[in-house]
């Protein structure tokens, strides 16, 4: 009977850590390597460097110069991307998928990302509405 519940308890923690991480990370790190706080400063993707990482929440982050690596351990909510990093789009219908770091966009002075450019313009067809969704729906998209 002791091996049964051995392996009972073994399928329950493993059901119990399926949740998502909070931030959708690759083997390059957060945003696939690319720096959060280039998108505001320089108005661009750009890739950041192992010199320059941070951790927070549980995810590594990198940046490209010194100067935006303490912007974002000052405020990293204010650079970190919508809903983890997870697509925008995705969020929006109730679901998480990759994001790129070549298909975002700054609204009211936050970072979102989508899958792919092609998915991005799907999204900017109905932006407001799925921003909204996508607040609605998050966190719980990463609880299930």
């Amino acid at each position: 009977m002791k091996p049964i519940a051995s392996i009972l308890l073994l399928f329950v923690c493993f059901i119990a850590s399926a949740q998502k991480s909070p931030i959708y990370t690759t083997n390059d790190g957060a945003i696939k390597g690319y720096d959060p706080v280039a998108y505001f400063n320089q108005g661009e993707p750009v890739k950041g460097v192992e010199k320059f990482t941070f951790k927070w929440k549980e995810a590594d982050w990198f940046f490209s110069t010194q100067e935006n690596l303490d912007a974002f351990k000052a405020d990293p909510e204010k650079y970190a991307p919508q809903f983890g990093g997870y697509c925008a789009y995705a969020v929006g219908n109730g679901y998480t998928y990759a994001s790129s770091p070549m298909a975002w966009r700054i609204v009211d002075g936050k970072l979102y990302l989508n899958y792919s450019k092609g998915i991005q313009k799907k999204w900017e067809a109905d932006r407001d509405a799925l921003i909204k969704k996508a607040e609605e729906n998050w966190p719980k998209v990463i609880e299930e």
